[in-house]
Formats: C-alpha cells, sequence, structure tokens
C-alpha cells in the first residue's frame, strides 16, 4: 500500500494544519517546483466537501478513469471528492460524435451506457457507483477560482471546497465562431458535452440540410451520422483533402469517395465568411469567402478544440503548445497539484517534445498513471506512444462500417484502416514512415490480431525497411513478415 504519511485525511478534523508537499512532489523533476510551507488554521465547517484528501476538477474520460484508479488503489471511500460542470457522471465522450448522433431507429448510444469506464472494458461507472465507492460527486458547478496558498476551490454556486492533492481534468472546450460572423446563431451547433449532442440530436430531427464545417475527426464523424439521418450533408474545409494532418492524399480520395457515394457534397479549400440567419432567426446559409451561398437549416462546427485551463492558469501554462504544464508524473509546478488528460502539456518522451493529445487513449492513461503516482511508490514517467482512431458508418443498417487506427506523432504515423461489408469490397491498408502508398492496393477481410499487434511495435521502434522489397510483396502476410523482421 501506499506511503502516505504526508498526506491528510480531512474528513473529520475540526483544525487543520496543511502538508507541506505530498511524497509524489519530492521526486525529481524537470519543471523547478515551488516549494513552501502551508501553515494556517481552518476550520472544517467552512467547506462544502467532505472528501478533501483529493479532489478532481473535470467529468470527461481522465475523471472517470482516475476516479476507478483511486478506487483500485483503496484510496477513494471517503477521501475522494470529484466536482465537474456536467449534469451526469463521466463518461466516454467518443460517443458524442459517433453513436450518440444515430437516429433513433438505429439504436443510438445514451446514457448510462457509455458511463466510463466501458469503453476500455470496465466497470459502467454510475451516479450509484461513486455513491457506493464512497466518493462525493458535486455536478453542474465549474469550478471559478482556484487559491493555491490555501489550497481551496471555489465554484460558481459559491460553494467553498478545500484539497489536499487536486487533478485537474478539465478537458477542451470547442473552437467558436466569431458572434458577429453568425457563430452562435439558432441552428449552429458544436459538440463537447451531451447537452451539445442532445441540442444536435433535436435539431437534425426537423432539418433538411446540414453543413459540416471542417474536415477533421468531429466533421468525419458527424456527416456520416448525418448520412443515417438520410440529410442533404455538405462539408466545407480550408485544406486540400481530408484529415490532412494524418491521411495521404491518395487515402484521403479513397475515404472521400466512399462518402460521396452515399451523398456528401465537398467543398475543398474554402474559407468561410460568416453564416446568415432567416427570418424566423436560425441559420439559414453558409457565405465563402468568393461569395458562394449553401443553403443549411443546421451547422456543425468542427474545427478543432482550446485546453480549458479556466480559473487555473496561476498554475503554469505552456507557452508552446497551450494548456497546464506538467512532468513525466503529471505534477505541475504547484506542489500537490496535477493535470491530465487533454488539458496538460506533458514530455512526449518518445520524441523528446512537449505535447498536447486530444485522445480518449491519452485521457485514459495519463489519468491512471499520475494517480498510481500519486498514491503509489511508481516513478516511472509517462512514455505514450500516441494514438488515433475513428468509426463511421456503424449505425445499424449501414452497408459499410469503416474503423481506422494511427500510431505515432503526427507526420510519423503507420496506421491501418478496417472497412468491412460485402467481401468483394473489403480492404485492409497499412502506412509506415517513408512510404505511405505502398497498401493502397492491397486487399484483406481483417487483420489478426497478432498483426494488428505489430503496428504500435512498428510505430515506437521505426526500422529501417526496404522499400522497394515491401512494395513487391505479394500479400499483406508476406509485407508483415519482413517488418516483423526487423523487430
Amino acid at each position: 500500500m501506499a506511503n502516505l504519511a504526508n498526506s491528510v485525511c480531512f474528513k473529520h478534523s475540526a483544525a487543520l494544519r496543511l502538508p507541506q508537499q505530498h511524497p509524489a512532489d519530492r521526486r525529481s523533476s524537470p519543471i523547478g517546483f515551488r516549494t513552501f510551507r502551508r501553515s494556517y488554521v481552518v476550520s472544517s465547517s467552512d467547506f462544502t466537501n467532505e472528501n478533501r484528501e483529493f479532489v478532481i476538477v473535470g467529468g470527461g474520460n481522465a475523471a472517470g478513469y482516475a476516479a476507478r484508479t483511486f478506487v483500485e488503489h483503496g484510496m477513494a471511500d471517503g477521501r475522494l471528492a470529484i466536482v465537474s460542470k456536467e449534469a451526469v457522471a463521466p463518461y466516454e465522450r467518443p460517443a458524442l460524435t459517433k453513436g450518440y448522433l444515430f437516429p433513433s431507429d438505429k439504436k443510438p448510444a445514451r446514457l448510462p451506457g457509455f458511463h466510463t469506464c466501458v469503453g476500455s472494458g470496465g466497470d459502467r461507472q454510475t451516479p450509484d457507483w461513486y455513491k457506493e465507492k464512497g466518493i462525493e460527486m458535486f455536478y453542474e458547478d465549474p469550478v471559478t477560482n482556484v487559491d493555491i496558498e490555501k489550497q481551496t476551490l471555489t465554484t460558481n454556486s459559491g460553494k467553498l471546497l478545500k484539497f489536499g492533492s487536486l487533478i485537474i481534468a478539465t478537458g477542451c472546450t470547442a473552437s467558436r465562431f466569431p458572434e458577429k460572423i453568425g457563430g452562435n446563431l439558432p441552428g449552429v451547433h458544436y459538440i463537447r458535452d451531451v447537452a451539445d449532442a442532445d441540442a444536435l440530436v433535436s435539431s437534425l430531427e426537423k432539418t433538411r440540410k446540414v453543413v459540416v464545417v471542417g474536415g477533421g475527426y468531429i466533421g468525419m464523424e458527424v456527416a456520416a451520422a448525418a448520412i443515417g439521418w438520410k440529410l442533404d450533408t455538405t462539408i466545407i474545409f480550408p485544406e486540400n483533402h481530408l484529415l490532412q494532418r494524418l491521411f495521404t492524399a491518395s487515402l484521403a480520395q479513397r475515404y472521400e469517395e466512399f462518402y460521396q457515394e452515399n451523398g456528401v457534397k465537398f467543398v475543398k479549400g474554402a474559407s468561410i465568411k460568416n453564416l446568415e440567419a432567416g427570418a424566423d432567426g436560425r441559420v439559414n446559409y453558409v457565405k465563402l469567402e468568393d461569395g458562394t451561398t449553401i443553403e443549411a437549416d443546421t451547422v456543425v462546427i468542427g474545427i478543432g478544440a482550446k485546453p480549458a485551463v479556466g480559473p487555473f492558469e496561476s498554475v503554469g501554462l505552456d507557452s508552446s503548445v497551450g494548456g497546464i504544464q506538467v512532468d513525466g508524473l503529471f505534477r505541475t509546478r504547484i506542489p500537490g497539484i496535477f493535470a491530465v488528460g487533454d488539458v496538460a502539456a506533458f514530455p512526449l518522451k518518445m520524441y523528446n517534445r512537449i505535447a498536447r493529445v486530444e485522445h480518449v487513449d491519452h485521457a485514459r492513461r495519463s489519468a491512471q498513471h499520475c494517480v498510481k503516482a500519486l498514491v503509489s511508490a511508481q516513478t516511472d514517467t509517462y512514455d505514450y506512444l500516441p494514438s488515433f482512431y475513428s468509426r463511421v458508418f456503424e449505425y445499424e443498417g449501414s452497408p459499410r462500417k469503416i474503423w481506422w487506427q494511427f500510431f505515432g506523432d503526427n507526420g510519423k504515423l503507420k496506421g491501418v484502416l478496417l472497412e468491412s461489408g460485402s467481401p468483394e469490397v473489403p480492404f485492409v491498408l497499412f502506412y509506415f514512415l517513408a512510404f505511405p502508398k505502398v497498401y493502397e492496393n492491397r486487399k484483406q477481410i481483417q487483420l489478426t490480431i497478432k498483426e494488428f499487434q505489430l503496428l504500435p511495435k512498428l510505430a515506437r521502434s521505426q526500422p529501417i525497411v526496404d522499400k522497394a522489397k515491401l512494395q513487391n510483396a505479394s500479400s499483406v502476410e508476406e509485407a508483415l513478415d519482413i517488418v516483423q523482421s526487423l523487430l
């Protein structure tokens, strides 16, 4: 069990002398911590929360997986509190732009079906689960202020919460169009939480024409869902092809062709001037910089996200990638305060640079790593292999479902695209560093587990491969044997 000699259980104390440092904070760190003694006396009656040893701020994947890790180490009951702006318990956010948007006749995802940690095969952590584990929950009450010296949080409703150790898991907020160009018009949607997704579903139920702005994850997933509603769907983006950070032009073309076969229209290389409202005040059309107008009664903006640093700027931000600066154990420069998930700017060890990763896999892993470091003797620094995936057209009755995953840093990616449907057309496509077009004409029904497990190993080792030899491989299996021999 963890050595917690210097941590304090605040629950039953009438007066408290605050700790100098948590054991996890005494380990060496590249950030350069302030070390100071906190030694003032406060009354426990001033604070709303009963559980004060550990407090998590956030309601998404990272918060849910952090809570599970506290439970696994026997450190949650009577010790852990979670404060969230959400009205529901932490959940698997990727569902919001995938299964949640399916029409009612295609079995859409709904809570409690995707509470954390079902996405990784764990328990479904409903509100009752948190009660059973002795975790104190504060819903719909975002934190508006943090007092570092006093170790307190103030919420929007005026609650004063005490913490011994604080984990910031606030994620991101959607990048928005300015109000002056119509970014807040009725019928214009952004997706970051369940309330956003509910509002979009309500619009889709009565819309005719959808315009999706953005050619990344959000745009592609929302457009695929709109096809399930049989809606007139247009995607607009400024790049030359979809998912330009990940896909080669030829792979993107294949992806785009499938969308077009399903009726989706693309407007590439375009910039939006403004969104215009109709007589009823709702968005009516999208106007491009070249003067072109595109009719729409629902517009979904998927142009990226910003780290939700909110009241935590004083904890220390990273100027290069944004977010809260942490070290390899997710410690900020303030003893006892940590940050995980999308909001954390952490050392990406294998590429020797600071990064922020907005992906569910990192949210889960970073939360688990942080809590293990906080409550146990773990001192290993986080060594993360970036991983990205998407699934589209998975609704009931879809003639073809597509799933893809990439491993590695942007620009240094190894990937696999899996397509299922009619046995005449499925294919598996890999691409490795420096030769992205090798497999574009190779076909296979699916990868074996052994073959799939090879991909992250390749991404980490980045072996030098004889490109000509690989291109001449007669099958995917033969090509895999070639690269397997290099590991």
